[in-house]
């Protein structure tokens, strides 16, 4: 897959408003990344810099926070000042060349920038879903170390995992118990549902959701359940929408 350096998408001709553009949509852990790697092994494309790497250098001015908590937290004062976030961001870049293969971008979150980014009538969505134990349960077992937070506290996994704001309403007592139970550090599996918590504050998955699936035609957004298939199957599918 062709990458696209972030130097490139600075004062070009081409603006990616007016450019076909497919857009990668799911909050962390629905399997964006997953998908990329087994989509490049069925047909090349190019690929835009993923939104991490668009919020550092056009969001955070690459001032390094590491702690997720706190990049949600800066990414959504930047949303309320710049309505359309990410999307708003990614709608004002440029590219030097008119690019020769298919371009996606690796994603968008939420209702605000997915209501932006439906107003190009060249951007299409592949909107990325999976329930949030399962994101949880991935999020545990990726070690990356991208995936940071900051914990107060200390205890028995379960009991700390009860302590987490808002836990009760995102997770039944049964998917906590059975989060408390996978073979990991209490820190390692604390962290990661709180990851899960704290974005869903921030970006509301089902109203995404809701509004692509039911505002655009099928020809321009694909609803692919990670969870139901397999990486390649989900590829698959993918590559035979577009």
């Amino acid at each position: 897959m062709q990458a696209i350096p972030v130097q490139s998408l600075q004062n070009g001709p081409h603006p990616l408003s007016s450019l076909p553009l497919v857009v990668l949509v799911g909050v962390t852990g629905v399997g964006k990344s997953t998908t990329l790697e087994h989509l490049s092994q069925l047909r090349p494309f190019a690929l835009l810099p993923d939104r991490r790497e668009l919020t550092d250098a056009f969001i955070f001015g690459f001032e390094q926070i590491k702690d997720r908590t706190e990049r949600f937290r800066r990414t959504r004062e930047f949303r309320e000042q710049n309505p359309g976030g990410m999307a708003a961001v990614l709608a004002h870049l440029t590219l030097e060349q008119n690019p020769t293969l298919p371009t996606l971008f690796d994603g968008l979150r939420g209702l605000e920038e997915v209501k932006h980014a439906a107003q190009f009538d060249g951007w299409r969505f592949v909107l990325l879903d999976a329930p949030d134990l399962e994101r949880a349960r991935r999020l545990i077992g990726r070690g990356d170390a991208f995936d940071a937070v900051v914990l107060e506290g200390e205890g028995e996994t379960l009991q700390m995992l009860n302590a987490l704001e808002g836990v009760h309403e995102v997770f039944t007592e049964r998917e906590l118990l059975e989060l408390s139970q996978i073979n990991a550090d209490s820190w390692e599996i604390v962290s990661k549902v709180k990851i899960v918590l704290e974005e869903r504050r921030n970006y509301d998955p089902r109203a995404a959701r809701d509004y692509l699936l039911g505002t655009l035609e099928f020809g321009r957004v694909i609803y692919l359940d990670t969870q139901m298939y397999s990486p390649l199957e989900v590829a698959g599918r993918l590559l035979e929408w577009l």
